[in-house]
């Protein structure tokens, strides 16, 4: 039997023993299922949930503590720790410098459709009207290990732009993804985008970021949100950055979301859409390069009514060969960027090896993104 066929029956047996309340069978069949598929050689598996299955967990999480600073915002309710993660003991506010220059402030969001703690990248010149990056970290990552990965904030820095980074709590997933496989997290004004749109809108008024130079981002499970981010609120992000994601809607729970991982399917259509660049190695063996395909063929097909053209070209950037496809509208502007990344696996290229799901190796796939979304305007 093939392998993912193989994966798959696992995934039904383990959920039929969840509703069985064995817990500990659904766990061992579990285990027993990522270490068979290689998705997760050598370690365990997340304990099953009745309600929602555990994610696949890519790498051991970094440890940190967030240090919740008090604000009441516009649109939701800033506050401690203690009112969102149970067994967390609340903490006084600390905000610290960053090695770019300016200030890493932590904060929590909370809105009618759930709370999650957040980072916010401050840069040392603060002026009224700065662009504001979105930045959604992958399975098992947190925010201080995204920013330090995908070194965003010295390039924020440099760019005078201001970047959030929301965290995705065990309590909401086990593996700390976002839930982009499950229908209740792709609409909008609902789930975790409904959280993630409230919490930009309320950081654009309460730090006087440009509504117009929004931005969202994000690595794997983070990209794959960041595509229904920019599917659901073109309104409210002016272009969207994929990395080694997948398409918005490409699942409806965690069998399928998995299926999708390994042979991606078509993309379902969009209204309308963001401007949207992607990048996706070609060796990446956890999520198939094909769905970086899909996701940019998504957004591409909503831009198409107005006409489009389209360039390719095969060249190396920072010592990797790399093949660019660019579309743009009738007037010349960006709508579209695919960059297929030839020999690249799992990982945000051009990134920092202190930071996890990161290669060194080019193109810098912040700079490439940063001189995109600096494109566009909503």
């Amino acid at each position: 039997m093939k392998t993912l066929e193989r994966f798959i029956e696992q995934m039904v047996e383990s959920a039929r023993m969840v509703r069985s309340h064995d817990t500990a069978g659904a766990t061992a069949v579990i285990q027993k299922a990522l270490k068979e598929s290689g998705l997760l050689p050598g370690q365990g598996a997340a304990v099953a949930e009745e309600e929602r299955a555990a994610f696949v967990d890519l790498n051991p999480a970094p440890t940190w503590t967030d240090r919740a600073r008090l604000f009441k915002g516009k649109f939701g309710r800033m506050r401690g720790l203690a009112d969102t993660e149970p067994g967390v003991p609340a903490e006084p506010a600390n905000d610290v410098d960053d090695p770019a220059g300016g200030r890493f402030i932590s904060g929590t969001y909370a809105c009618e459709a759930g709370s999650r703690r957040y980072k916010l990248y401050v840069p040392k010149e603060v002026k009224q009207g700065q662009p504001l990056v979105v930045m959604l970290h992958g399975c098992t990552q947190n925010p201080d290990d995204f920013a330090t990965g995908t070194t965003m904030n010295r390039l924020a820095e440099q760019h005078g732009c201001l970047v959030l980074y929301p965290e995705q709590p065990r309590s909401a997933n086990q593996n700390s993804c976002w839930n982009w496989f499950e229908a209740a997290h792709q609409g909008r004004d609902q789930g975790e985008p409904a959280i993630i749109a409230g919490m930009t809108r309320d950081i654009i008024a309460s730090h006087g970021a440009d509504p117009k130079r929004v931005f969202v981002a994000g690595m794997s499970a983070g990209g794959a949100m960041a595509a229904i981010l920019g599917a659901e609120y073109p309104d409210l992000y002016a272009a969207v950055g994929v990395h080694s994601g997948l398409p918005a809607g490409s699942a409806k729970d965690l069998i399928s979301g998995l299926k999708a991982m390994k042979r991606p399917g078509k993309a379902s259509a969009l209204r309308e859409g963001s401007p949207i660049i992607v990048f996706h190695g070609d060796s990446d063996h956890v999520v198939h390069s094909a769905n970086g395909e899909s996701v940019l063929q998504q957004f591409v097909d909503a831009h198409a009514k107005g006409g489009i053209r389209k360039q390719q070209r095969r060249h190396e950037a920072c010592g990797r060969q790399c093949t660019t496809t660019t579309w743009t509208d009738g007037k010349g502007r960006p709508v579209a960027e695919h960059w297929l990344l030839h020999g690249a696996g799992h990982t945000w290229t051009g990134g920092n090896a202190a930071g996890s799901h990161t290669d060194a190796m080019g193109p810098c796939a912040s700079g490439e993104m940063l001189r995109f979304f600096l494109g566009q305007q909503r």
